[in-house]
């Protein structure tokens, strides 16, 4: 199996020239704007979105001019969401750096995301594609009616897992579906041929998803966020949907949530501890690897190729990873 950083390794040419012209796009004769911009880009993270869409492109033709404008589109995009995010949920911090937000307010904070998607917007032009120009606007519209759709199951307080799934469906996969379907139209795919990948990379962000959830169950100083932060946000994710549904004495837990007050310290460790006592953390788990298996099913038929094994490489990754 190959690691992340190997399969980075095998993409660092095309990666380096999709984060230049990231630069590129980014620059302006703006000084205060070049020196946010410049020290937000320093903290690239793992970059696993753009190397979807890069593996999407080498399994089905090889990566072209537009593959780098469709990945780099790609990430300014997703880079704006987690901008806005940050704003909304008062991060401080983002890959142990301090955000835009906590550094320079509010105000600028938004005026640098809109700037970001401004700009994934012109380097999607740029690969003179329709199709991914309008991939673009479908994936913005998701990932806002997504933010819509927590806000309203936090406020619902139902418990649904169903609706859970459909939130982060539209919050995290759909971003992962569009780097498939990105990088495939990008090399001229046939619509056909791609559409079981883009199912593949919609299991494959869903699972993305429940695992980033997971580790707002336990301490771990190499998360940027505190254990509790989901609860402390009215979220309510899918271990404790599971022990809320599932638990014989669950219906104290749940008439608190539906009081809708905001949680004392001591309540949120405790929800958190009656998750994990309660199968919660296990469902979680045992949901991502239904959802793998799913997956290999749909990738099964295509040949094999070291891209489609990075694809199931990557999948483990996301299930396996600690941070």
């Amino acid at each position: 199996m190959q690691t992340l950083d190997e399969i980075q390794c095998r993409l660092a040419p095309e990666l380096r020239e999709m984060n230049e012209l990231i630069a590129r796009y980014l620059a302006t004769p703006n000084r205060l704007m070049n020196d946010i911009v410049s020290n937000y880009l320093r903290t690239k993270g793992k970059q696993i979105r753009p190397i979807m869409v890069l593996l999407s492109a080498r399994m089905f033709g090889g990566v072209n001019e537009h593959a780098l404008h469709a990945g780099a589109a790609l990430e300014m995009l997703h880079n704006a969401s987690l901008i806005h995010d940050d704003i909304v949920d008062e991060t401080r911090l983002r890959r142990g750096v301090e955000t835009i937000n906590a550094r320079w307010g509010n105000h600028l904070a938004v005026l640098v995301g809109d700037f970001f998607v401004s700009n994934a917007l012109a380097a999607g032009i740029r690969t003179g594609r329709i199709s991914i120009i309008a991939a673009l606007s479908d994936l913005g519209k998701e990932l806002s009616l997504g933010e819509v759709d927590q806000i309203c199951n936090a406020r619902s307080n139902e418990f649904v897992e169903e609706d859970y799934i459909e939130m982060i469906r539209k919050k995290t996969a759909s971003l992962f579906m569009n780097c498939v379907r990105m990088g495939a139209e990008a090399v001229d795919a046939p619509a056909a041929e791609v559409e079981p990948m883009v199912e593949y990379a919609g299991l494959l962000g869903l699972c993305f998803q429940i695992k980033d959830d997971i580790f707002d169950y336990y301490p771990n100083p190499q998360i940027g966020k505190p254990t509790g932060n989901d609860l402390r946000e009215h979220k309510v994710t899918l271990p404790l949907i599971h022990a809320l549904n599932t638990a014989p004495d669950a219906g104290p837990w749940r008439e608190l949530l539906r009081e809708g007050r905001e949680l004392t310290e001591d309540e949120i460790l405790s929800l958190l501890a009656f998750a994990r006592d309660n199968g919660g953390i296990d469902y979680a788990y045992a949901r991502m690897r239904e959802m793998q298996r799913e997956a290999d099913r749909l990738i099964a038929p295509y040949p094999d190729s070291e891209w489609k094994q990075a694809f199931r490489d990557i999948f483990e990754f996301i299930i396996s990873r600690d941070r």
